[in-house]
């Protein structure tokens, strides 16, 4: 019993209520990871078995949806519905995506059925992978992977890096996206929206803005004071990565990108540093977020060549899927450019 719940006498307290009620509620989580793994491997095998008998290992159109009628017309015979043909569908899609899930068991009591059927869908082995590391990782709801994949985090952050820096979980530019998506934020898309106000509703949907920020965020302190011999400075947002053991500066900025917001950034930056920053911290890093930037002003500005200083653009809509598309071909291709110059 203390095998399968995970508890030992030790961990006991003196509330005998408080321990009952821990009990009971490790004992409800496992019982869904376990009830939920072997479901998902259910659901592999009915696939393999499907697929097996419709397609004899290839594709072969049409026999295969009369197949699923009489597979989903006797189950419910038996079971009394529940198995749709849209879900043999889904067990079917599910084995041809991921032929070799049985020797990754691992997933199948960290993720649910539904968060392999979002991913399934994706288009590339990449993008499946990451998405799956993510929502293990991060310990995703259901509701923030479908998000995730709706903003199109992969790309914006993945492929949105410089090639040398694309395949690294703990460099800083995996951790950077561009542009940040904060329509939960409830704003307008408006001039008129002070950077006031949407400071006041980052700190409101923190929670949300740390899932947007990525992984190893925290967050530290709004307006935090830094005081030099002779001046008083404020910076907007303040958080620590603790995958990157660094604190991360977020400079809010309504309208494009200036070289004043670069300059500003980067004396924050260094002013941390040498203020703020503990020894075993890494250098400090300073993300500007605006709602516009001119490229021109980043290739001629300290942000062409520096590693702690970042500037991305922010939207307070949610963006088409062509709009976002048009965004990130911008970014590489601008990116790529910039690789080739340094590398000339």
């Amino acid at each position: 019993m203390t095998e399968i719940l995970e508890i030992k006498k030790t961990s006991f307290t003196e509330d005998y209520i408080s321990d009952i009620k821990n009990i009971i509620s490790k004992a409800k989580s496992q019982s869904y990871r376990m009830v939920n793994s072997v479901m998902i491997q259910a659901n592999w095998l009915v696939g393999c078995r499907i697929v097996e008998q419709e397609q004899k290992g290839e594709k072969r159109a049409g026999y295969g949806e009369k197949i699923l009628e009489n597979i989903s017309r006797e189950l419910n015979k038996e079971t009394g519905g529940g198995m749709s043909v849209a879900q043999l569908r889904n067990c079917r899609q599910f084995y041809i995506v991921f032929p070799e899930l049985p020797k990754r068991y691992t997933l199948c009591s960290e993720l649910s059925w539904s968060h392999f059927r979002l991913i399934m869908r994706l288009a590339s082995e990449q993008e499946r992978e990451y998405y799956i590391q993510e929502s293990r990782i991060g310990n995703w709801s259901v509701r923030q992977l479908e998000r995730c994949i709706k903003t199109d985090m992969f790309h914006r952050v993945v492929k949105n890096q410089l090639p040398q820096n694309h395949n690294s979980d703990e460099t800083i530019n995996s951790q950077i996206k561009d542009p940040y998506i904060l329509e939960f934020l409830g704003i307008k898309d408006s001039p008129s929206s002070s950077e006031k106000t949407i400071e006041n509703a980052v700190i409101s949907h923190i929670e949300k803005f740390l899932l947007e920020m990525g992984r190893g965020f925290s967050f530290v302190e709004r307006q935090m004071h830094i005081k030099t011999e002779t001046q008083d400075f404020f910076i907007d947002l303040v958080f620590y990565n603790y995958i990157l053991k660094c604190f991360v500066l977020i400079d809010l900025k309504q309208g494009s990108l200036k070289h004043q917001d670069i300059g500003q950034m980067d004396m924050y930056v260094r002013m941390f540093d040498d203020l703020k920053k503990c020894v075993d911290d890494n250098p400090t890093i300073g993300i500007i977020l605006c709602s516009d930037k001119d490229e021109s002003i980043v290739k001629y500005s300290v942000l062409n060549e520096s590693l702690q200083i970042f500037a991305s653009k922010y939207k307070t809509v949610l963006p088409s899927e062509q709009e976002l598309q048009q965004e990130l071909d911008r970014n590489r291709k601008y990116l790529e450019q910039l690789n080739s110059a340094s590398s000339k």
